[in-house]
């Protein structure tokens, strides 16, 4: 492991993604068999395959008494180490010795043997879990030799990496280490729903044997970001597809037989909180893998996501429930049907295929669509945009007609236009130290409004860690640290002074923020130098931005 805690410090270190994939790849070369399986798993974030249903269950709490087993360390020796570093594996590197009981332990920990260890933490089940997952991980912990290899230990339990790398740069890894074509890893990589399978495959030449496996999610393809308002030179060559953004639960559909498994976009099996979509799925007359949203829909009307959270919360939904919140799956790709991968066929001969292949019914219908010709003005595009917004919808979603499905990349073949609802002046009261490349800098950022115009008591209404530059995150972090007022756990709490403005897509009632509501996708839009606490925006402000929401939603207040 020290070999693969290396690489990956390196790996770290790299900021261009070609070199990160170059110092992989020459790692890779290094490995076969059972090392090259799990080091491809553990590169790309994934302690257990991406098919494997199975969960390790392991939290600081379990690593934290492992690690007071094998060395004797201090809980708060661990604290005051994560508090520095931001990460719970480097903070266990920091306070790891070597174990008492060394001659227990004669060989290397190797990337091999550690798979098997992470292989019995996720088959532990019963009353006795517990002290089984923390068995296995005082025996990890006490066959490294170094604190390299008890930092990326941790970090793999965790599902924490923090490199740089995703399953893409990897399978671009594996495709250089052996003179692979990138696109048949990729494509195997999709088959298989395991990247060390592939890696395996790879170095033995065998990736066209690797067949379609349903029930294996696949990586989503991405959309990047268009600015509103603006002139949409992106537009200006080829031809689109139009659709409108849904406000809704990206989610994948494998189809097999007569039944059918649905996964979210963070590839978890999310198919028991919504049955009436797995069964009209099942009923569809074709074997496909289908990408789409699941929406929550009452007659013609699309509802805000907000409606869809008692869903997901809920495993096992009742009628009750279920007649509450209808829900239906809009297919609007098709990446596989029967035993073809569809992935290089142009978009629109997809999107051709998907309304053969989908069983209509009121949990299941096709995305509708049109085409936008080249140099579309700004005009259309914003007459576009507002009819896909009366209609419940966030905005709209434009797709090159002969775009491949890129799985896990964010290009130019799908961009997406939405406007944020409204912006607030803040002031940031708490602030935390960042993650990764930015553990050193205090870059998350808890803001307030005031109780009112007259009040000056501050209302917490969310957090935000997006928007500023390195540079500005940088300065505002000596200016925290020297008008710091207190903390609690890794959060500062700081004079209330700098003033921020927030933008953000959706404002709801939550418990979370003593404002009473929370905010959807907040972003730091700028430093508001301009302006003092006094003049921040109110509980009325955020009250009157909210009825709006509701009004144009058609919703009673």
């Amino acid at each position: 492991m020290l070999a693969f805690a290396n690489a990956c410090d390196d790996i770290a270190a790299l900021p261009a993604k070609n070199a990160k994939i170059e110092r992989l790849a020459t790692y890779l070369q290094t490995l076969e068999g059972d090392d090259l399986r799990a080091a491809a798993r553990f590169a790309s974030g994934n302690p257990l395959a991406a098919r494997d249903d199975r969960k390790l269950a392991i939290g600081g709490r379990t690593l934290l008494a492992a690690a007071e087993r094998t060395w004797g360390v201090d809980g708060t020796l661990v604290s005051l180490a994560y508090r520095e570093t931001g990460d719970l594996g480097e903070a266990l590197a920091r306070v790891a010795r070597e174990p008492a009981a060394l001659d227990l332990f004669s060989e290397t920990l190797t990337p091999g043997g550690f798979a098997q260890m992470l292989d019995e933490l996720a088959s532990a089940s019963g009353k006795a879990a517990g002290k089984r997952r923390e068995g296995v991980c005082e025996r990890a912990f006490r066959a490294c030799r170094h604190p390299r290899e008890v930092a990326y230990v941790a970090k793999i339990l965790t599902g924490d990496l923090r490199i740089g790398l995703r399953e893409g740069l990897v399978l671009d890894a594996i495709a250089q280490a052996f003179g692979r074509e990138v696109a048949t890893v990729r494509r195997a990589a999709m088959a298989a729903g395991d990247v060390g399978a592939v890696a395996l495959a790879a170095r033995a030449g065998g990736l066209e044997d690797i067949a379609i496996r349903y029930g294996a999610p696949i990586g989503f393809m991405l959309a990047t970001p268009m600015t509103f308002g603006s002139s949409y030179r992106e537009l200006a060559a080829g031809t689109w597809l139009v659709e409108d953004k849904y406000d809704g639960i990206r989610a994948q559909a494998h189809i097999r037989g007569n039944t059918a498994r649905i996964f979210s976009r963070t590839l978890n099996d999310i198919s028991r909180s919504f049955p009436e979509v797995v069964a009209a799925l099942a009923a569809c007359p074709h074997d496909a893998i289908l990408d789409g949203e699941i929406v929550a829909r009452r007659g013609e009307a699309i509802l805000p996501f907000r409606y869809l959270q008692p869903r997901l919360q809920r495993a096992d939904p009742d009628a009750a429930l279920q007649a509450e919140i209808p829900v239906q799956f809009v297919a609007f790709d098709v990446l596989a049907a029967a035993d073809r991968f569809l992935l290089d066929e142009p978009l629109v001969e997809r999107r051709t295929e998907v309304a053969a292949l989908v069983a209509r019914s009121p949990a299941l219908v096709v995305a509708p669509w049109h085409t936008l010709e080249p140099g579309a003005s700004p005009e259309t595009i914003a007459e576009l945009f507002d009819a896909a917004r009366a209609r419940g919808n966030e905005g709209l979603m434009l797709k090159r007609t002969d775009a491949p499905y890129v799985p896990g990349r964010r290009g130019k073949w799908w961009l997406k236009l939405k406007r944020e609802l409204s912006t607030l002046d803040v002031v940031v009261v708490a602030v935390e130290w960042g993650h990764g490349k930015r553990k050193s800098v205090l870059s998350d950022y808890t803001f307030a409004v005031r109780a009112s115009a007259d009040d000056a008591t501050l209302k917490t209404i969310g957090k935000a860690y997006s928007g500023l530059t390195d540079v500005e995150i940088a300065e505002m972090t000596k200016w925290f640290l020297d008008h710091q007022t207190g903390s609690k756990g890794r959060a500062l709490r700081v004079a209330p002074e700098i003033v921020i403005e927030i933008a953000f897509d959706v404002i709801q009632k939550s418990s979370l923020h003593d404002s009473g509501f929370s905010l959807r996708f907040p972003r730091i839009v700028r430093l508001r130098i301009d302006k003092r606490a006094s003049d921040i925006d109110t509980m009325g402000d955020v009250e009157r931005i909210y009825k709006a929401m509701l009004d144009r939603e058609g919703v009673d207040v």
